[in-house]
This record gives structure tokens, C-alpha cells and sequence, in this order.
């Protein structure tokens, strides 16, 4: 007798990304396919002696079960940094996930009923349109520019009263943009002026290397936004720590649906991060990750300069771990991934980051992951197989 699933999982799928790591899981392929922060800039000998602190002078509390909410130094911390940028909260309003990912699903379980509308940029972030689309959101996609989305497409999509709007205004996953500061403030704006909920997804934010920062959405829109934030890219990935922080109304919702689904975060890996932050300089930290990632970027739009044929679009990101390319009309990137893979080069074709189809002709570069030299050679690469893809 067959399984008898759940409704929900007919349309799920397994997450592209993560099937194309597996084809990219030779040591002879540069892969840019990742979302992965670079190794090197992972604080380990700093988490250990964090870790040694933690579980000699409080291991069983560490180790025991804890609240749901997280742990509260932690939560006070993170909390400290929004109302420091402007944001005014309070620790009560923030809520420590399994990662930012974990806030995704959360958000979906509290806010989406089956064919509501759910606006997102045009591209977003995979894993987004993965964790609405398994409650049933119909998604309005918004296309945007370097600055941000279109005003107008967003009005349109707006006036059919979405349930939220879910944007990542920083350095976006995949694109690398940033909204301008001008952008943020209509932005906030128009959604204040709606019935959508602003879900401000901000896992980039510190890893700006140019230029100065901007106000959170938040600024624009208090009281309806909801920010999501992570330490994967600032710390370490492995330990899976993330946030939500919101209105308390929307808050006490996602407590209840944390409750049904884990319980709490891993509270020891709470505590090592509080306690990393609390022996060690994060600004000089969060500095040397900015100075790396600027010199990789760097090396990749150089080598993008020098090996990529003529009518190829970058995007050239201020910061993050992303950049977008653009090929010609007519030229498939996922007909460009086999022959990539071939010459030992790897990257996540762009069809899948548009909710509503679209972007065939578009992938995206991880420059994180990668020293500067093996950069320049998987571009290299890459440019021979772009070429020979467009000679036809």
C-alpha cells in the first residue's frame, strides 16, 4: 500500500543547491556554487576556548533543557545591536532559531495559508521561495534593479493585499545588490501603507566592504517588519544559530510553532557564541572577514574583466558573498553548467532563484569560498565555456 502524504509535499522539492554540490564534489572542480563562508575566517581556536569556559564553569546548565526563546544574554546582545542602528526593540522581541532558515519556515507556519500572496524579489533567495511555496504562497514576484525594486511593480503587486512582502535589501542572495537608501525609505513606505507584513531577511549585513551602511527596513516600517538575522556567515555555520525579531504580536505566534517543532535552539551552541562574543573583539573580527571577501570579489570581477566574452553582465556587490551574471539572450545556463563541470568550474544556475520561471540566461558566483588564485582559474575557465556555448 502506498504512503499517504501530506498534500503539501506533491509540489516539494529538493533544494537545487544542495543536488548540484553533490555533482561539484570533485577536488579537481573551483566551485562557486556554495553559499559557503570562507574556512579560513572561521574563529576556531576562539570557540574552543569559549567552549572549554562554558563547559568548565557551567556545563550542566549548558547541557540541560532550556526556554524556548533562546538564551537571554544572547537575545539582549543581539537586541543591543538593532536599537544601536535604530531599530528600537527589546530582547523580549527577539527569538533564537536553528538558523535563519529555521525563521523561514517558522514565518511560513504562522503567516501563510494555502494561495495567499507572498511578494518577493525577482530573483530571491531559493530557500525562501522552498519554505513559502511548501504552505501553499502564491508568490508576486517584483523585479528589481541595482537600486532596489521596481516602485511601480511593487504598488501592483501590493494592491492585491499579499500577506507579506519578503525582501533581502542587503547584498542579496543571488544577486549581490543592495537597495539604496532612498529605495529602503519607499519601500517602507508602501508596505506601511498595506496590509503585508515586512519580512527583512539580513544574513549579509555585516560583511559590507564598501561604502557606509544603510537603515534597516525596519527604520521605515516600525511595528510591521520582521528582521531575520544568523551568525552562519559571522561566526560559524556549523553551530546553526539565528533570529527573528519582530513585533511581540507576531513574536508570541512564532514561539507557539517553535515549541511544536523543537523546542528550543541548541543552548550549549547559544552559550559558546555569547561567550565568543563576550572574550573577543567582533568588529576587529567582523573587519578581517571584510577585507578577505573584498579582496576575493575583487578577484573575481578582475578575472571576469579579463577571461569573460563581451556581452556578459556582473553585478559588482559592495559586500556579501555573491555576484550575478548575466549571458546573452538565448544562452541557457544550465546548457553552460555541463560544459563548466567538464573544464572543472562549478556555479548554481539562475532559474531557480525566479518564484514565477524566467532567468534562464542568469547564474550565480560564490567568491567566498575560494583563495584569489583558484578564483582567477575557475574564471578562466568558466570564460572558455561561456565562449564556446555562444559560438553555438
Amino acid at each position: 500500500m502506498p504512503f499517504r502524504f501530506a498534500a503539501r509535499m506533491n509540489n516539494a522539492r529538493r533544494s537545487f543547491v544542495r543536488e548540484i554540490l553533490k555533482v561539484t564534489d570533485r577536488p579537481d572542480v573551483i566551485s562557486f556554487a556554495g553559499g559557503l563562508p570562507n574556512p579560513q575566517m572561521i574563529p576556531v581556536e576562539a570557540i574552543a576556548a569559549a567552549s572549554e569556559k562554558v563547559l568548565r564553569r557551567e556545563g550542566r546548565e549548558a547541557l540541560q533543557y532550556r526556554t524556548t526563546e533562546g538564551y537571554p544574554p544572547l537575545r539582549e546582545w543581539i537586541a543591543a545591536q538593532y536599537v544601536a542602528r535604530g531599530v528600537h526593540v527589546t530582547s523580549e522581541q527577539v527569538l533564537i532559531t536553528t538558523g535563519s532558515q529555521q525563521g523561514l519556515d517558522l514565518l511560513g507556519k504562522v503567516l501563510i495559508d494555502e494561495g495567499d500572496g507572498v511578494v518577493v524579489e525577482d530573483p530571491t533567495y531559493l530557500a525562501a521561495i522552498q519554505s513559502f511555496g511548501l504552505y501553499g504562497a502564491r508568490f508576486l514576484p517584483v523585479p528589481a534593479d541595482g537600486d532596489g525594486p521596481d516602485l511601480a511593480k511593487l504598488a501592483d503587486a501590493l494592491s492585491a493585499s499579499p500577506k507579506l512582502l519578503y525582501c533581502m535589501p542587503e547584498f542579496q542572495n543571488p544577486t549581490g545588490i543592495s537597495y539604496s537608501g532612498d529605495r529602503r525609505r519607499r519601500v517602507g513606505e508602501m508596505v506601511r501603507d498595506s496590509s503585508a507584513v515586512l519580512v527583512e531577511d539580513d544574513p549579509y549585513g555585516q560583511l559590507r566592504f564598501r561604502g557606509e551602511p544603510r537603515a534597516s527596513l525596519a527604520v521605515h516600517n516600525p511595528g510591521r517588519t520582521v528582521v531575520l538575522g544568523s551568525f552562519s556567515k559571522t561566526i560559524a555555520p556549523g553551530l546553526r544559530l539565528g533570529w527573528v525579531c519582530g513585533p511581540a504580536e507576531v513574536m508570541e505566534k512564532l514561539v507557539m510553532a517553535k515549541q511544536a517543532a523543537d523546542l528550543h535552539t541548541d543552548h550549549l551552541a547559544q552559550r559558546l557564541a555569547y561567550q565568543f562574543l563576550a572574550d573577543n573583539d567582533f568588529e576587529r573580527h567582523l573587519q578581517m572577514i571584510r577585507g578577505t571577501y573584498k579582496a576575493h570579489c575583487d578577484a573575481m570581477l578582475e578575472a571576469i574583466g579579463r577571461h569573460v566574452p563581451a556581452g556578459v553582465h556582473t553585478t559588482r556587490p559592495d559586500g556579501g558573498m555573491f555576484l550575478w551574471m548575466t549571458l546573452p539572450a538565448g544562452i541557457s545556463a544550465m546548457d553552460l553548467f555541463p560544459l563548466a563541470v567538464e573544464r572543472g568550474v562549478a556555479f548554481v544556475p539562475g532559474g531557480p532563484f525566479h518564484a514565477s520561471g524566467g532567468g534562464e540566461n542568469t547564474l550565480r558566483l560564490n567568491f567566498t569560498n575560494a583563495e584569489p588564485e583558484r578564483i582567477a582559474t575557475g574564471i578562466e575557465r568558466l570564460g572558455v565555456a561561456i565562449a564556446e556555448l555562444m559560438r553555438g
